[in-house]
């Protein structure tokens, strides 16, 4: 599986023959620059919940690409309405795509879409074929929810988690999430788009390093093969 970083909590997912995106928000993103949203397309769109800094460019890609939304109910209905395609789980739930099947869990946060429209509860996914076991866990605390996920879905070989404290996870609490996932190798994200959550990423790399993981922390632009 090919990831490639395009900010936030945007990746974009080479998965199964299929493009994966998730939380776009590039264009308003100075640390982004670099990167031509125009040029981005997917067969599906991951919103883990509807804050602007997670749906900025949704509207633009969807529908230049005819991607279908996966997200919760609210949020799906709501891109529904502009003519766009999707696909609503709700938590605990699971689906079988043509990509593999995603389980939608549980996420601490808030939601609320950029119009002020009610976003639902926010929430993150699990992802799995024969290719990869991953856990996308979006916007959140840390959460004695994540332990169930080991219990419930295939060993994770990779799990993206923020990682910049304020507004979600620190680099600390993101360490214990990854002993409740049981999961050895944590891409961060969600850190150093803004002032309130830059982190010192060498500090952050030598504290996963010590407790014997591996904490990746692309550029954006970058990519990496699983």
């Amino acid at each position: 599986m090919k990831i490639t970083y395009l900010g936030q909590n945007g990746f974009l997912f080479d998965l199964n023959g299929k493009k994966l995106l998730s939380d776009p928000f590039i264009s308003p993103n100075p640390l982004a620059k670099a990167i031509n949203v125009d040029d981005i397309t997917c067969d599906y769109m991951l919103i883990t919940h509807g804050h602007a800094d997670h749906v900025a460019d949704a509207e633009s890609i969807a529908k230049r690409s005819e991607a279908t939304v996966i997200s919760n109910y609210e949020i799906v209905e709501w891109f529904g309405k502009k003519d766009i395609k999707g696909h609503p789980m709700n938590h605990g739930g699971k689906w079988n795509f043509d990509f593999g099947t995603v389980k939608y869990v549980n996420a601490i946060h808030s939601s609320v879409l950029p119009d002020g429209s009610y976003g639902g509860n926010p929430g993150g996914f699990v992802i799995w074929n024969d290719e990869i076991s991953m856990y996308m866990a979006g916007d959140t605390a840390l959460t004695m929810d994540m332990k169930l996920i080991p219990m419930t879905c295939p060993n994770l070989e990779v799990a993206i988690l923020p990682i910049g404290d304020n507004f979600t996870m620190g680099v600390d609490d993101a360490l214990i999430a990854s002993d409740f996932i049981e999961c050895t190798k944590i891409i961060g994200c969600h850190f150093d788009t803004f002032g309130y959550i830059e982190i010192n990423k060498e500090e952050a790399i030598e504290k996963f390093k010590a407790a014997g993981k591996e904490l990746i922390l692309m550029e954006v632009g970058e990519s990496v093969e699983l």
